[in-house]
C-alpha cells in the first residue's frame, strides 16, 4: 500500500516530514528551507482531459497531495470556493500560429496571484477557525502578492495579515491593491527593495520568539499552499491546448520569484501534456545567468517597468535546485531569457498595433522572449504566453505606448476607489518587530 506524500524541508535539516497541513499553516520550514513534497503522486490525466471547470480539474490534479489529510474531505469545497475563476487561453492570432494566451487576470485583484492565494485562504479558514489566537500571515510583495493575499484574507476573523512592501517600487495602482484595506490587513511601505522585504519576512520566520508570539505563516509562494494550486491552470490550460492544436503545448512564462513556474514544472511532471517551458525575465539576470554559467549568484534587485518580477534572489530557486540537482537536470526542466524596459514599451506597442492586444509589462516580457525564438522553434509547437496581470493595473505605462485608455476591470475599479491605510517603516527586523506587536 502506497504511503501518503508527506512534505520535508529543502535543506533536509528540519524534524522529518509533516502533512499538507502543517506544511501550509507553517509555510516556511524551521530551518528556513521550502517545503517539498516526498514524491510527486500518480494522477490519472486521462480521466481529468474531458473537465472543462478549473476546480474539477484542480480536484483531480490536487488529490494525490491530500490524502489521508484532515483536509482531505474538504478539498472539493476548497476548490469550488477558490479556484471558481475565468482563466481562458484563448488565440492570439491567427489559428495557423497555434500561439495561444492563458489569462490569469479575470479575479479580484486583476493579477494571477489570485488564485494561489484564494487558494491559501479557504484551505486556512479549515484550519485555523477555532484557532485560540489569529494567525498572522506575513507576506514580502513585489506588486501582487500583497494585494492578492489581501483581498482573500480581508476580514477573515481567524487571520491577520501584514504586507511588506517597496517603497516607490510598485505601480499607483498596484500601490492602491495594497493599502486600501485597513480591517485586519496592515500595509508596510518598506525603505529598501522587494529583496529587503523577502528578507525581513524570513528573518521574522527565523525569530522563534516573535515567530511563536504572533502565530507567523507566509502567503508567499515560499507557502506550497500557493504554489500547489496553480499548477491545476497550466494542467487545464495544457489539454485545451492539446485539444485545440494538437501536441504539448509550450508556455512562455514571466518569471520573478519562480513560483508560478515552477508551478507548471510540477504540473509537466504530474503527466499533463506541457512541452518546454521558458522563463522570460526583465533586467534582473540571476535566473539566466546561472542557466548561462552554472554559478548561483544572487544579486540587489533592479527597478524595471515589468515590477513585480524584481527580484534578485528568487526563493523558488531553492526548490527547483532540490528536485533538480545537477545544472543539466535545471536545464532539462527550463531555459530563460531576459528582456529590457526599451524591448518591453517595444512589444507592448507592436503587439497591440498587431494583434489588438493590450499586454501588462510583464506579459509583454514573455511575448517578446516569444518572439526571439527560432521561427522553426514557434512552428513546430503550439505556445502559450502567460498573462499574469491586467493591463489596466499599469495604465501609466500601457496607455501612452497604444493610444487610448486601457479599460479598468469593475473588480479593480472598486478598489481603487477606497481609501488608503499605510505606514511608513525601515528595512529592520526591530521596526518589523515593533510594528507587529
Amino acid at each position: 500500500m502506497t504511503e501518503p506524500v508527506r512534505f520535508v524541508s529543502t535543506r533536509a535539516a528540519g524534524p522529518g516530514s509533516v502533512t499538507i497541513s502543517d506544511a501550509i499553516r507553517q509555510g516556511l520550514a524551521p530551518d528556513g528551507g521550502l517545503y517539498v513534497p516526498t514524491r510527486l503522486p500518480a494522477v490519472d490525466v486521462h480521466a481529468l482531459r474531458e473537465a472543462v471547470r478549473l476546480p474539477d480539474v484542480a480536484r483531480g490534479a490536487l488529490a494525490g497531495f491530500f490524502e489521508k489529510d484532515p483536509l482531505e474531505p474538504q478539498l472539493g469545497g476548497i476548490v469550488e470556493a477558490a479556484l471558481d475563476l475565468p482563466a481562458p487561453t484563448t488565440a492570439v492570432g491567427a489559428a495557423r500560429d497555434r500561439l495561444f494566451v492563458l489569462e490569469l487576470y479575470h479575479g479580484p485583484t486583476a493579477a494571477f496571484k489570485d488564485f494561489g492565494a484564494r487558494f491559501l485562504a479557504e484551505t486556512l479558514a479549515r484550519l485555523e477557525s477555532s484557532a485560540p489566537r489569529p494567525l498572522t500571515i506575513l507576506v514580502a510583495t513585489s506588486g501582487d502578492t500583497g494585494g492578492a493575499v489581501a483581498a482573500a484574507f480581508h476580514r477573515r476573523a481567524w487571520a491577520r495579515v501584514v504586507i511588506l512592501y517597496p517603497k516607490g517600487l510598485v505601480s499607483p495602482r498596484q500601490e492602491q491593491q495594497l493599502t486600501c484595506w485597513g480591517d485586519n490587513v496592515l500595509s508596510l511601505r518598506i525603505d529598501g527593495t522587494f529583496d529587503d522585504c523577502q528578507r525581513l519576512a524570513k528573518e521574522a520566520f527565523l525569530d522563534a520568539p516573535l515567530a511563536a508570539r504572533h502565530r507567523l505563516s507566509s502567503a508567499n509562494s515560499i507557502n506550497i499552499g500557493r504554489l500547489l494550486p496553480q499548477m491545476a491552470y497550466y494542467a487545464a490550460s495544457s489539454m485545451q491546448v492539446e485539444r485545440l492544436a494538437g501536441g504539448k503545448a509550450c508556455y512562455v512564462i514571466p518569471a520573478g520569484n519562480l513560483g508560478n513556474a515552477f508551478a507548471a514544472v510540477w504540473a509537466r511532471s504530474l503527466g499533463f501534456p506541457i512541452g518546454r517551458i521558458v522563463l522570460a525575465h526583465n533586467a534582473n539576470r540571476t535566473v539566466p545567468d546561472f542557466l548561462e554559467s552554472g554559478q548561483w549568484r544572487p544579486r540587489p534587485s533592479i527597478a524595471t517597468i515589468a515590477s513585480a518580477m524584481d527580484v534578485g534572489n528568487p526563493s523558488n530557486m531553492e526548490r527547483v535546485r532540490a528536485q533538480y540537482p545537477t545544472l543539466d537536470a535545471v536545464r532539462a526542466q527550463l531555459s530563460a531569457d531576459s528582456v529590457d524596459d526599451a524591448a518591453i514599451r517595444a512589444r507592448i506597442a507592436a503587439d497591440f498595433s498587431r494583434y489588438g492586444r493590450q499586454w501588462c509589462p510583464h506579459t509583454a516580457t514573455a511575448a517578446e522572449v516569444y518572439e526571439r525564438l527560432p521561427p522553426e522553434e514557434r512552428r513546430a509547437h503550439p505556445w502559450v504566453l502567460v498573462a499574469t496581470a491586467h493591463a489596466a493595473k499599469f495604465n501609466e505605462i500601457v496607455e501612452p505606448l497604444i493610444g487610448r485608455q486601457v479599460p479598468v476591470p469593475p473588480s479593480l475599479e472598486r478598489l481603487l476607489r477606497m481609501p488608503r491605510h499605510v505606514r511608513d517603516l525601515p528595512a529592520t527586523l526591530a521596526a518589523l518587530g515593533g510594528a507587529l506587536e
